[in-house]
């Protein structure tokens, strides 16, 4: 480099990277995934015709994946602040303040294509990216969640693809030392040729000590730590960006490959050089690599950057600027360090068997400037990369209203025990614990609470408070009616925390959409948008991280509307905590919230009429608030101990689990009335989706006082029955079922599958 590598006379002319490749045309342009119009403003950007690696440069700059161009006016709807934010959106992860001079950083992101490519590397990396995006922030992670969308039971991938996926997520997340502790799994048609694999992760940190990423000061070294860069995930971005067709299994050579073991030792190093004050920037190289983390910290900053790629570390000979520039190889990171701290640095990263190389300066040009082989190979205006991007305002209809779906337009089961023990062994309720007995879920020794429940929890290390989380999505309702279900999401993860016992503190999410280019996709993408802007705005519950995925479609099918949310929430004190399972016999059993049978877009109407049918339930988010709000203090103050909140499958699927959940008690009761005291019929009181609603077992001589902290909050309740020793659910003139039926009608689908 030369002698003073921060000063540059405006932009250099670069020449070609290699006389062996491509000259750059419209059409090469169009294989990158750039538009006609996109690359007019390239050319107008630069006065003259792309390098090579210019080209790469902003095909993966400008790919939806790292650009947002369909969706970030639309994200600016979203509340993002609130006295427990620390950081919003716009970092690598999110923040929230958790007391006692602590943060939780957590974020959640897609993996789907290559996922659907190659299910174990597209998982495992998945798991590794999310984790470098918390530990980048000084976090150390302490849990992983995860949200997998299949295609139907019978198609013929989903075996294969369910297999490597969740070997792939367990196999990273167990190597690397980190819990497994919840998530949601589902099966639909309309994800048989893409899958969707959305990864969450959570760390905690001192709220005092966060790393950000804008770079700053001119002549600071920009340093590149970790895996040696190859080949592997070459375009891993663009090909996010676009849809599948028949061939997608030829793109097999963009999914990156992880290395857990090599993370591991990555989040080590990268800890112990934070304990220090040599970091000025911090950025992972996830999607787009070297391109996005040096674009982005550099844009963040308002700096230039010029590096030299002839220092970049590399594990196959004879790579070039463009294959460095947008390799996505796992494992990297590059930082920006105080000047004369490389000495420092480079013994952490040697003493862990780590790379450690200074590849390049911040400039004051405002230009990114890349040398390779003593010639200048690109020289671009950062803002054209990052701030200046496009942003389209797609075309979007709103969603064709389905009609309410009233009770005796769903067939009723002539043997409704029959139908309990069909619905809780369907795909969409059965049992996930063939997938997370793959994942160790202890590991760290912090975990709480298992898999399996409404939230897992975690341990604050060394103290008696927890971190509650959950992921959460029902597509079918966003499909049916994209604002509600938007509002039902961000419901649904607020209950989930609730019902253990958790203030919800903020969620991340992971919007998953196909074609925006489609006018009814970008109405599905916009109205599920608002829905949770709504609820989030009413629930005091903010958006600080997540993530937009779109083109997840294959021929023009598209998957359903999938956005998903993961939950963060705070218990105070581990001794006051609520599970699904019943642990009394003797107690009395209430049911909280306004029960009216409502079948539409339920998991029952879909299998009684063989298709999804109907508006889904809507969510009243005053009632939301005074439920939660009401759950959570009859367990903070120790009067509450089992919970579960009603969704899937409604009443039937919540009494099931109570029992499933418990330790060999039963249940004797009836079904609800609706709010004017009549009853329903059997089949929508027991699988209506109605929204709102927990059941709840508490000793029975609190039944009185617990009626009148419900009646005072304004939260409808019902007392419909007792738990008994007895392992049996006994409904009244509905149906009795042994425990032992119910446990091999929720245990058999998964071994079935994959056996």
């Amino acid at each position: 480099m030369p002698d003073n590598p921060t000063k540059t006379q405006g932009a250099q002319t670069p020449v070609a990277d290699t006389p062996t490749e491509p000259a750059v045309t419209a059409d090469l342009a169009a294989e990158h995934g750039l538009n006609a119009a996109e690359y007019d403003r390239v050319l107008a950007t630069l006065g003259r015709t792309p390098t090579l690696t210019e080209l790469g440069l902003y095909s993966v700059m400008w790919s939806e994946h790292c650009s947002y161009k369909s969706s970030r006016r639309h994200l600016k709807k979203l509340p993002t602040s609130g006295p427990q934010v620390i950081q919003g959106p716009g970092e690598n992860a999110g923040v929230v303040d958790i007391g006692n001079g602590q943060a939780a950083i957590f974020k959640m992101e897609s993996h789907n294509h290559p996922s659907f490519i190659e299910p174990y590397q597209g998982a495992a990396t998945g798991v590794g990216g999310i984790l470098r995006d918390v530990f980048t922030m000084g976090a150390r992670p302490v849990a992983l969640l995860n949200a997998l969308s299949f295609g139907a039971p019978d198609h013929a991938k989903t075996q294969h693809l369910v297999s490597g996926v969740v070997a792939g997520i367990g196999g990273y997340g167990n190597c690397v030392g980190v819990p497994t502790v919840g998530g949601e799994t589902r099966f639909h048609s309309r994800y048989n040729g893409n899958i969707l694999v959305n990864a969450m992760a959570v760390g905690l940190a001192d709220a005092d000590k966060i790393f950000y990423s804008a770079a700053a000061g001119v002549g600071n070294p920009v340093v590149y730590v970790g895996a040696k860069t190859g080949r592997d995930g070459i375009h891993g971005a663009t090909m996010a960006s676009a849809e599948f067709s028949e061939d997608s299994a030829e793109k097999r050579p963009t999914v990156q490959v992880g290395d857990p073991f090599t993370e591991k030792l990555l989040i080590e190093a990268c800890l112990e050089l934070m304990a220090t004050d040599a970091i000025v920037a911090i950025q992972d190289m996830g999607a787009a690599g070297l391109t996005s983390s040096s674009a982005e910290m550099a844009g963040k900053g308002g700096v230039g950057i010029r590096l030299d790629l002839d220092r970049v570390p590399t594990r196959e000979d004879a790579m070039t600027a463009y294959e460095m520039m947008l390799s996505e190889s796992q494992e990297r990171m590059l930082m920006v360090l105080k000047p004369g701290r490389e000495d420092q640095a480079r013994a952490i990263f040697e003493k862990w068997e780590l790379d450690f190389a200074v590849i390049g300066a911040l400039t004051d040009t405002g230009r990114m400037t890349l040398v390779n082989g003593g010639r200048t190979v690109a020289d671009v205006p950062l803002d054209s990369l990052t701030d200046d991007a496009p942003n389209y305002d797609r075309p979007h209809v709103p969603s064709e209203p389905r009609p309410l779906l009233r009770p005796d337009e769903v067939p009723a089961a002539d043997d409704m025990g029959q139908a309990i023990l069909d619905m809780v062994g369907a795909p969409d309720l059965a049992s996930r614990r063939w997938i997370w007995e793959q994942y160790d879920h202890t590991v760290m020794g912090d975990t709480i609470a298992r898999p399996g429940g409404d939230a897992a929890i975690v341990r604050v290390h060394g103290t008696n408070k927890g971190l509650a989380l959950t992921a959460d999505c029902t597509p079918r309702y966003c499909e049916a009616d994209p604002f509600e279900g938007g509002k039902q999401a961000v419901a649904e993860t607020w209950r989930n925390l609730s019902a253990v016992g958790a203030e919800p503190l903020a969620v991340t999410d992971c919007l998953n959409f196909g074609n925006p280019e489609r006018p009814e996709i970008m109405g599905q993408f916009v109205g599920c948008i608002e829905g949770m802007a709504q609820a989030c705005e009413a629930l005091g519950y903010p958006v600080v991280s997540g993530n937009v995925s779109l083109y997840n479609e294959t021929e023009g099918q598209a998957i359903l509307p999938t956005p998903t949310l993961g939950g963060v929430g705070l218990i105070r004190n581990l001794d006051h905590r609520a599970s699904p399972g019943i642990k009394r016999a003797g107690d009395a059993v209430f049911l909280l919230g306004e029960t009216r049978g409502h079948l539409g877009a339920s998991l029952y109407a879909a299998h009684a009429l063989g298709h999804d049918a109907g508006a889904p339930p809507p969510v009243d988010l005053d009632l939301e608030m005074r439920a939660g709000g009401l759950v959570r203090q009859e367990i903070a103050l120790g009067r509450l101990d089992t919970v579960h909140d009603l969704s899937d499958g409604g009443l039937a699927e919540a009494l099931a689990t109570l029992m499933l959940a418990g330790d060999g008690y039963g249940l004797d009761v009836r079904l609800p009335n609706d709010p004017d005291g009549q009853p329903l019929a059997a089949h929508a009181a027991l699988f209506g989706e109605d929204q709102g609603r927990y059941l709840v077992c508490l000793p029975a001589d609190r039944a009185e006082a617990f009626a009148h902290a419900c009646a005072e909050a304004r939260v409808p309740v019902e007392r419909i029955g007792d738990t008994v020793a007895g392992p049996q659910l006994a409904i009244a003139g509905v149906a009795t079922l042994a425990l032992d039926d119910l446990r091999a009608a929720h245990e058999r689908f998964l071994p079935t599958l994959m056996a």
